[in-house]
């Protein structure tokens, strides 16, 4: 055997070479966008930022120290979880099959050694791993050069994703394509066909859910003091609003894109999480690089004309997010005050748009009502641990176990009871019937909120409550009946 090619000996003196069997050759497969969805670089990098946010101060010098060295010091500061990649799986089964009709599968890549062979212990049918190491960046000519010290010119057959690997493809027998349509095209026209598995290159639709619009609905709660106020009539005021609204919406989606950024290894492990388009590969990680700083500038365009007072509200909301992201979410408890904090802080905010001071009943009422709904979030959580729909003993990345779930309960149930007490004892005081002709038609709002929130419990404990309360609440239509019933009790008791 000679460069990957059998001498045939069928004729004397003859010297023509018989292309070798498949199983004869090895078959080397490039890792990031080809066997997985993703890219380990960023999968380190994410689990380095998840882990210890502070090395985000040490990673510029060791970008300046050159590629080989940030990969070194990523996998060893932020090693991903092997097991739940985001494997293409049809990729997968094909070198499975190839594997067990005899051929050696290696890995070549240009992710460093240390997660390149931990994905092939994993996968189990990997012999071989070409990766950097030593000062050697494994890509482009780099990696044609080891494979043909390896194998011989035209001694493997490659499988590869990008341009990148186009050097790799031209040593090689057969040329395998797992990338776009427009790349197997040139890759075709090299002579070299192979196999081909098709990569969509769809970004607009996991762009979108990335940024979670729907979410944005609860930044509505930024118009609160404007009602409450007796403001609606006034331009300036709903001006300033809208404002307000429109610059949280993107900042709200900057933090979820860091939320699940940081957030990959327990997203995978959540039954419905792990569909996020981060986490499932939809999209690539590099987008959060870009979009951050996009949404984060143009929130601060939008909060430009509005009063200091909303630029301290917004920061404030922007530092507390980041907190809970990295470590308040981790704890049981403090996690669901952080995220009733947060709730609260958008009705701060929507007052400093304005310019008017807040209730104290208010405040009250939001922060208990919100604690109620982030349990809810929770106890759905915990539900899917007790019922064995996960398998595991602990919610993923947070402070609850499955056997937390009744007292994860009381306390939410309790919570919501506390909000609709408060509210009663606002629409009793004194600053409240000023305002109001009719009081006695307020009692209505809190019967109204009294029934949202024990039959929002009741579906809870029945586990037919959404992972997400909010999306509950926008595809019920109990909630906009409530929601109109109390926007009535107000205008007949006006």
């Amino acid at each position: 055997m000679e460069n990957g090619k059998t001498m045939d000996s069928g004729s004397p003196g003859s010297r023509e070479w018989a292309t070798p069997r498949a199983g004869d050759v090895p078959l080397a497969v490039d890792l990031d966008g080809t066997l997985i969805r993703s890219d380990l670089l960023w999968e380190s990098f994410a689990a380095t930022v998840s882990r210890k946010p502070w090395l985000l101060l040490r990673i510029p010098f060791w970008m300046l120290s050159g590629r080989v060295v940030l990969k070194e010091n990523l996998a060893r500061e932020g090693p991903v979880d092997e097991t739940r990649l985001p494997y293409r799986e049809e990729v997968v089964e094909w070198l499975r099959a190839e594997r067990a009709n005899g051929r050696e599968i290696a890995i070549a890549t240009a992710s460093h050694e240390t997660l390149a062979w931990r994905v092939a212990k994993h996968l189990g049918f990997v012999g071989r791993v070409f990766a950097t190491k030593d000062n050697v960046n494994l890509k482009g000519e780099a990696k044609r050069a080891a494979l043909v010290a390896a194998y011989g010119e035209g001694g493997y057959d490659y499988l590869g994703d990008s341009t990148a690997d186009l050097p790799a493809w031209r040593s090689t027998r057969l040329a395998h394509v797992a990338g776009s349509a427009a790349l197997a095209a040139t890759v075709r026209g090299e002579g070299k066909p192979g196999r081909e598995f098709p990569r969509t290159t769809r970004v607009l639709a996991p762009l979108v859910r990335l940024l979670r619009p729907h979410q944005w609905v609860k930044n509505l709660l930024l118009l609160v003091p404007v009602v409450t106020a007796h403001r609606v009539a006034d331009a300036q005021s709903l001006a300033h609003a809208a404002y307000a609204v429109a610059s949280f919406c993107l900042a709200a989606s900057a933090v979820y894109v860091v939320n699940d950024f940081a957030d990959l290894d327990s997203d995978r492990r959540h039954p419905d999480k792990r569909a996020r388009p981060l986490a499932s590969g939809d999209l690539g990680l590099a987008w959060t690089v870009l979009l951050v700083p996009a949404l984060l500038a143009g929130a601060a365009l939008l909060a430009a004309p509005l009063p200091r007072d909303f630029h301290v509200a917004l920061l404030s909301y922007l530092a507390a997010t980041l907190l809970y992201t990295f470590s308040l979410k981790r704890l049981a408890v403090l996690d669901v005050l952080g995220l009733a904090a947060l709730y609260t802080l958008r009705i701060f905010a929507g007052a400093a748009a304005i310019g008017v001071p807040l209730s104290p009943w208010l405040l009250g009422f939001s922060m208990f009502l919100f604690l109620s709904l982030a349990f809810i979030k929770r106890y759905t959580e915990l539900a899917s641990l007790a019922d064995g729909g996960s398998g595991e003993a602990a919610a993923a990345g947070r402070g609850y176990r499955a056997q937390d779930l009744p007292v994860v309960g009381a306390m939410g149930a309790s919570s919501g009871y506390l909000a609709v007490l408060v509210f009663a004892l606002f629409i009793t005081s004194a600053d409240t019937l000023v305002h109001y002709r009719h009081p006695a038609v307020l009692w209505a709002a809190p019967c109204l909120l009294l029934y949202w929130i024990t039959r929002a419990w009741l579906l809870t404990y029945r586990r037919e409550m959404a992972s997400d309360p909010v999306t509950f609440a926008l595809a019920d239509r109990s909630t906009y009946a409530v929601l109109a019933g109390m926007l009535a009790t107000v205008f007949f008791a006006t």
